[in-house]
C-alpha cells in the first residue's frame, strides 16, 4: 500500500522559488565553520537572521507565496534545521554550498531545485517532530485531520462541505469541526477558502485569466472570484496579472551605431551578385 503523502500536493500547487541573496538579504541561511555546513535557518516573517555573519556560508531569498501561504503562516518565525538531523540533510547542505561556490552553467536552476528539496526536508522534520502547535503543519501532523487537509490540497476546485471533509478524516461532523478548529486555528470552510485564494494568487501571477482561474477553483463567476480575491489580498486579480506581466517586459538593447565602413560592407554583402558568363 502506498504511504500517505502529506506534502506533494502543497509543493505541486505552490512551487518554491529561490534566488541567491547578498549578505544579510536572505531568509534562508546555511551556516557552518571551516567549510563544513552545520545547519540551515529559515526566517518566515522577514526578520533578520540570527546567525553570526562570520558563520554564514550561503544565503538565499525563498519565495513560497508569501505570508498567504498556510505553510509559512504555521511555521515559527525562525526555524532551525541542524545538519545532524540526518545524513541526507548533511549531504544536501554540502551540495547547496558547493553548487553556489562553483557557479557553473545552470547553477541558478540547480540551486532552485536544491533549495526546494531543502524546504521539503525542513517541513518533513517539522511534521515528524510535531514542532507546530497550531496551524496547517499541526493539522498535517494529525493522523485524521491531515487526511482532510490533503484532500483539499489535491482538489481545491471541489465544493467541499464540512460533511465531506469529516468523512475524509473518518470522524463525526461535530468532532471533526471542533478538532480541526483547535489544531489548524480556523474553521474548515475558512481554510478551504484561503487555500483556494492562495493558489489563485499564484495562477494570476503566472498570467492566467480571471475567468479561467475562477472556474478551476470552483467559483460561480469571475465577479465572485474577484470580490473574494480583493477582500483577501487588497488588490484585484487583474492587477496582480498586469503587475507580473510588467515585470517580465525586457527592455530592448540598443546596439552601437554601425560605422560607415561596416554599413558599406553590409550593403555589398546584401547586393545581388552579377552572374559570370562563360
Amino acid at each position: 500500500m502506498q504511504k500517505f503523502d502529506r506534502l506533494s500536493a502543497l509543493v505541486e500547487h505552490l512551487a518554491v522559488t529561490a534566488r541567491i541573496a547578498g549578505p544579510g538579504e536572505g531568509n534562508l541561511v546555511i551556516y557552518g565553520s571551516d567549510g563544513w555546513p552545520e545547519g540551515a535557518e529559515l526566517m518566515t516573517e522577514g526578520e533578520p537572521s540570527r546567525v553570526q555573519p562570520a558563520k554564514r556560508m550561503f544565503e538565499a531569498q525563498i519565495d513560497w507565496a508569501g505570508r498567504s501561504n498556510p505553510v509559512f503562516a504555521s511555521l515559527a518565525p525562525g526555524l532551525d534545521f541542524p545538519a545532524a538531523a540526518s545524513d541526507e540533510t548533511r549531504r544536501l547542505l554540502r551540495m547547496v554550498v558547493s553548487e553556489a561556490g562553483a557557479q557553473r552553467c545552470g547553477s541558478g536552476q540547480v540551486l532552485n531545485r536544491l533549495c526546494e528539496i531543502l524546504i521539503i526536508q525542513l517541513l518533513r522534520n517539522a511534521i515528524e517532530r510535531g514542532s507546530s502547535s497550531s496551524g496547517m503543519l499541526a493539522g498535517l501532523a494529525d493522523p485524521k485531520i491531515s487526511r482532510a487537509l490533503v484532500a483539499v490540497h489535491e482538489d481545491p476546485g471541489r465544493s467541499w462541505s464540512n460533511s465531506d471533509l469529516a468523512e475524509e478524516a473518518g470522524m463525526s461532523l461535530s468532532r471533526f469541526c471542533e478538532h480541526f478548529a483547535r489544531l489548524v486555528g480556523e474553521t474548515p470552510q475558512s481554510y478551504v477558502r484561503r487555500w483556494r485564494l492562495t493558489i489563485a494568487h499564484r495562477r494570476m501571477a503566472q498570467g492566467q485569466r480571471v475567468h479561467m482561474v475562477a472556474r478551476q477553483l470552483g467559483y460561480k463567476s469571475g465577479e465572485a472570484f474577484s470580490r473574494a480575491f480583493q477582500r483577501e489580498f487588497g488588490v484585484s486579480p487583474l492587477n496582480v496579472r498586469k503587475a507580473e506581466r510588467a515585470d517580465r517586459i525586457v527592455t530592448p538593447v540598443r546596439l552601437p551605431a554601425a560605422s560607415a565602413k561596416a554599413e558599406r560592407l553590409q550593403k555589398t554583402d546584401n547586393s545581388p551578385r552579377e552572374r559570370r558568363t562563360a
